[in-house]
């Protein structure tokens, strides 16, 4: 193209020369035959003068033949390079088949074999994904050349004409292979990106990585185990599903995806060693389990004693990663200890820590969320750091259970869900082994941010009689270490004295990989901003408690528990093969103080907003034990989130209110009401009643007498 343009530079001058001359010649005749010629001399070169009839046949046969050789040149050029493209493009994809079929024959190479022919297909892999996308670009003839009124005429003979085009027709063709890969990608793919060509895809080279799935979970040692796997597994290069994060989100999406297309090939990749696992028992039931070696099995006992495992399948459920690709029926493989810290959007391609890229073709963000830190532990030496628990996964649940039998004291710093289930948990265990635990938060109560005041105040009674010594309004200054002791400076003053410390002061959304997919993050609640049916992009879907979404009844918001990661996961899974469904489910948690008192909520449960509490007698039912042996199950969401409200019949006893100088609130109903509507209800101690709950907040209707809407979960009958 570039050499079409400078021969066209070349000829003009003499064209635009010759033209004046045939019209000056024009004009001589007319005046030799005594008539009047008018000629617009307008923006017209001067050209040579005299001539004569034949010179200007010689200049108009110069003129005419240069114009054709000129076009001649531009299509066979422009015919050639296409060519030329196609046959290299050709050639690049049958190198790297052949590239890959040599690394699957010898599986254990670290690096590619130095072979001379594989060095033209290094070079020219940064070039195929562009000249795919410029194939329009390379059949175009020419571009529009700028307006060259401004060039200087150039005085020329027949003879400089007749050498110019000689030397022009001698001049090889440039190859336009280059232009094209330095252009840019057209607007649409900007806009749309699409997903990638399966040639690509089948190209890339897969890269070889250890074993990813454990037989059996492994309490230490887990990675050294994995790096010493045979080198024979090897990580598939490409993932119709790809789901990132291996947590109760991504693994609903994958059994979701499964459902709806059964011979679905869905590739999860986790950065944790473990297989996919439900997290609620490791802050409740795992820790009032008999077994010894409860750290090893991640066996437990659910409060109706029925034993299951913590993970949701157990291995033989999955394939193997290296199996994908091949599986007849497709199936599940999950890639363990692995990171993914790079998205590339518009290629549909992910990039792991240790370099291996996988391209996709849909793709589920479920990254969850990292334990939120104290600054003060932050700023502290490394003794402090080292003798800190952020608690979240496995690793961190036997790691305290393993602190709680040798250390003297512990202190939990917050006094929300996690550290009030925590702290009950420790505390039990107190009483066997003389344990001293601390529970710390800047709070008046228990769950301060939650319930309202009286009840905040009952549930620290509670904890209290579990045997955990509880310092309200309690703001950490510093934490030091001197003596073999953690040493927490508070700002009032107060000392505490401490072997361990378990910060449990909330979850940051794990928002990592917005940067390089230039994902948008929620200024306002944290995590991926997502649509009604939680994509944040054509191909790309989030859930869980990275997903921050648009409720219809109460508003843009971000949910972290553990009802919210299955539907979420679950309707995400369905998207992902066509469904198009919106999220309009109202989730709905849990937390249990031990076996006898426990409490279910949903919607906007926030202790700043007017409430009304409405309370009955408990009798011996009224306990989580009961609940999960009424429903079978021990994650209560299980139960709850396929059952819909169906005519509730109300109770004909009558309704009490809460009394605030009540210091025993067995069982009830607490109303959050934002502009006289409900917008929040915690059932305390009322069980598999969340469908009601579900169904009054969705209605979205102003209720005179609360009272009356208590009745509905039929508190008062025995």
């Amino acid at each position: 193209m570039l050499r079409c343009r400078s021969v066209w530079r070349k000829l003009s001058p003499l064209a635009r020369a010759s033209s004046t001359l045939c019209r000056e010649n024009a004009r001589r005749a007319g005046l030799n035959n005594g008539r009047s010629v008018r000629v617009q001399t307008a923006h017209m070169s001067t050209g040579p003068a005299g001539g004569g009839g034949r010179q200007s046949q010689i200049y108009a046969l110069l003129v005419g033949a240069a114009a054709v050789g000129g076009g001649i040149y531009a299509y066979q050029t422009v015919k050639g390079d296409q060519q030329r493209y196609e046959e290299r493009m050709a050639h690049i994809l049958s190198r790297s088949q052949k590239a890959a079929e040599q690394e699957t024959a010898v599986p254990t190479q670290s690096e590619p074999p130095d072979v001379p022919e594989t060095e033209p297909e290094a070079a020219s892999s940064s070039e195929e994904p562009i000249s795919l996308a410029s194939d329009s670009e390379a059949a175009a003839p020419t571009e529009p050349t700028e307006p060259l009124s401004d060039e200087p005429v150039v005085e020329a003979t027949s003879e400089a004409a007749a050498a110019a085009a000689a030397a022009a027709a001698e001049t090889p063709a440039a190859p336009l292979v280059e232009e094209a890969a330095a252009s840019e990608s057209s607007p649409a793919e900007l806009t749309d990106p699409s997903p990638a060509p399966v040639e690509e895809s089948e190209s890339a080279a897969a890269a070889e990585t250890p074993a990813a799935e454990p037989a059996e979970p492994q309490p230490e040692g887990v990675e050294s185990a994995v790096e010493s796997t045979p080198a024979s597994a090897k990580i598939p290069s490409h993932a119709p599903y790809l789901l990132i994060g291996g947590g109760t989100a991504s693994f609903a999406a994958a059994r979701s995806i499964r459902a709806r297309d059964p011979n679905a090939r869905v590739l999860i990749v986790t950065d944790e060693p473990d297989l996919p696992y439900m997290r609620p028992p490791l802050s409740k039931e795992l820790w009032f389990s008999d077994d010894s070696s409860v750290t090893e099995t991640l066996r437990f006992k659910q409060w109706n004693g029925k034993e299951r495992s913590i993970f949701f399948q157990p291995p033989s459920f999955y394939i193997q990663p290296e199996e994908l690709d091949s599986a007849e029926n497709g199936g599940v493989a999950v890639l363990t200890g692995k990171k993914v810290t790079h998205m590339d959007v518009r290629g549909n391609k992910v990039k792991l820590d240790d370099g291996t890229e996988i391209s996709y073709n849909k793709c589920l963000i479920a990254t969850g969320g990292v334990p939120r830190n104290l600054q003060a532990i932050e700023r502290a030496d490394e003794e402090v750091i080292k003798r800190t628990t952020l608690f979240r996964k496995i690793d961190d649940f036997k790691s305290l259970d393993n602190v709680s039998r040798n250390a003297k004291s512990i202190t939990i710093i917050g006094g929300g869900f996690m550290g009030s289930e925590l702290a009950c948990a420790l505390g039990r265990r107190s009483t066997e082994s003389g344990l001293e635990v601390v529970q710390m938060f800047p709070e008046k109560g228990n769950m301060g941010k939650v319930l309202p005041e009286y009840l905040s105040n009952w549930t620290t009674e509670k904890v209290k009689r579990e045997g955990v010594k509880v310092i309200k309004e309690a703001l950490v200054k510093s934490v030091t270490f001197k003596d073999d002791k953690l040493e927490i400076q508070l700002k009032d003053g107060r000392l505490v004295e401490t072997d361990h410390i378990v910060a449990a002061v909330g979850l940051e959304p794990n928002v990592d990989l917005a940067k390089s997919a230039g994902l948008e993050v929620d200024s306002d609640f944290g995590g991926f901003r997502v649509n009604a049916e939680l994509q944040a992009r054509s191909n790309i879907w989030v859930a869980g408690d990275a997903a921050c979404f648009y409720d219809i009844r109460l508003g843009r918001r971000r949910v972290e528990h553990h009802d919210h990661a299955v539907v979420s996961g679950r309707l995400a899974g369905e998207n992902m093969t066509g469904a198009n469904k919106p999220y309009w489910h109202q989730s709905m948690f849990w937390s249990d103080l031990g076996p006898d008192v426990g409490y279910e909520a949903i919607g906007i449960v926030d202790s700043s907003l007017p409430t009304v509490g409405v309370f009955a007698k408990a009798t011996a039912k009224d306990t989580p034990k009961a609940a999960t042996e009424k429903s079978g199950t021990g994650i209560r969401s299980e139960s709850e989130t396929e059952d819909t409200a169906v005519s509730p019949v109300a109770s004909t006893a009558p309704a009490t209110a809460v009394e605030q100088h009540r210091d025993n609130y067995g069982k009830g109903v607490i109303f959050y009401l934002r502009d006289k509507v409900v917008v929040g209800i915690i059932l305390w101690n009322v069980f598999n009643r969340m469908p009601i709950a579900r169904k009054i907040i969705k209605d979205g209707e102003e209720h005179a007498d609360l009272n009356e809407v208590a009745k509905l979960f039929n508190i008062h009958e025995d």
